[in-house]
């Protein structure tokens, strides 16, 4: 069970995409909330303004960059930034989903390796401290000249399924990059857990899945990854499980982004349903990443 607990001399300060997570975490922890006024001008230019005090205070800025990723990104930017300059002592970047995190190395000649470009305007904007959630990759954090640290949300996922009466439900990784996330699932939900052998074209982007026997037929199943974003590699999963007999099968994620018709896609494929966090904000965002956060804090 998660308890109030008190941290001195901070103030959260949450950001548009985030207000919700960001008060949350300002409730657990029991510190003030800055309120913040925003909008945007009709050409699309972001204003953020601060209505509160904190200069010589510990300030925690709370912005997710999932979609609309630019805009997300540069108000994080802007707000740190502003914080900085009107006096804070010391910044915490609190990231739920780091945008450009999976553009990590140059695949194609020319590419940009955007990462690197993002890591450098958030220091440069005067944050101390970054916080993000299951990172797509670790040692993107190596990156960083500041203090940086992803938690994992994955055992908070698996507690909901646990709450929702899958105790033993077989958890799966879509790929051997995820193996690592479905051992701290199976922690928890004690049912076992394996991967599918998966290949993607980097130019094209299809997938190629190699089907292996699993232990599934006739039980619940939970596919959990960090991110769904289009929904192909998912709904591959979740028809390779039906076919193999698996009972009921869920698609679980950290970062539920569901471009498009991802949602559609999933579901058709014979998902009982997608689970995520709020690290996205959204109707999927069901499991709230604010006492991990708020315990990272603390």
């Amino acid at each position: 069970m998660w308890r109030l607990m008190e941290v001195e001399c901070v103030k959260i300060v949450p950001g548009p995409a985030s207000i919700e997570l960001g008060r949350k975490i300002a409730h657990l922890i029991d510190v003030e909330v800055v309120p913040l006024t925003f909008k945007l001008f009709p050409d699309g230019e972001s204003y953020l303004r601060l209505d509160g005090d904190i200069k010589g205070e510990e300030v925690v800025v709370v912005q997710t960059t999932s979609p609309p990723q630019d805009t997300n990104l540069l108000q994080l930017l802007l707000l740190c930034d502003a914080v900085k300059e009107l006096g804070a002592s010391e910044v915490t970047a609190v990231v739920p989903y780091l945008a450009y995190a999976r553009q990590d190395k140059r695949f194609l000649q020319g590419e940009a390796v955007s990462v690197n470009t993002v890591i450098e305007l958030i220091q440069s904007v005067g944050v101390d401290r970054l916080l993000t959630v299951n990172i797509h990759k670790e040692e993107v954090l190596e990156r960083f000249d500041i203090s940086a640290e992803s938690l994992s949300a994955m055992p908070l996922l698996a507690e909901y399924f646990l709450k929702r009466g899958l105790a033993g439900a077989f958890s799966l990784a879509p790929d051997r990059g995820a193996v690592e996330l479905v051992k701290e699932t199976d922690a928890i939900l004690k049912g076992g857990f394996g991967w599918l052998k998966k290949e993607r074209d980097r130019i094209t982007g299809e997938i190629k899945v190699e089907v292996e026997e699993l232990e599934v037929r006739g039980r619940d199943v939970v596919v959990f990854d960090d991110i769904i974003s289009t929904g192909g590699t998912i709904a591959t999963s979740v028809r390779i499980l039906k076919q193999q007999g698996a009972r009921r099968v869920y698609a679980a994620c950290v970062h539920p982004l569901l471009i498009g018709g991802a949602e559609e896609k999933i579901i058709s494929s014979g998902a009982e349903d997608i689970v995520g966090t709020d690290c996205v904000p959204g109707k999927r965002g069901v499991v709230s990443v604010a006492p991990l956060i708020a315990e990272a804090l603390g």
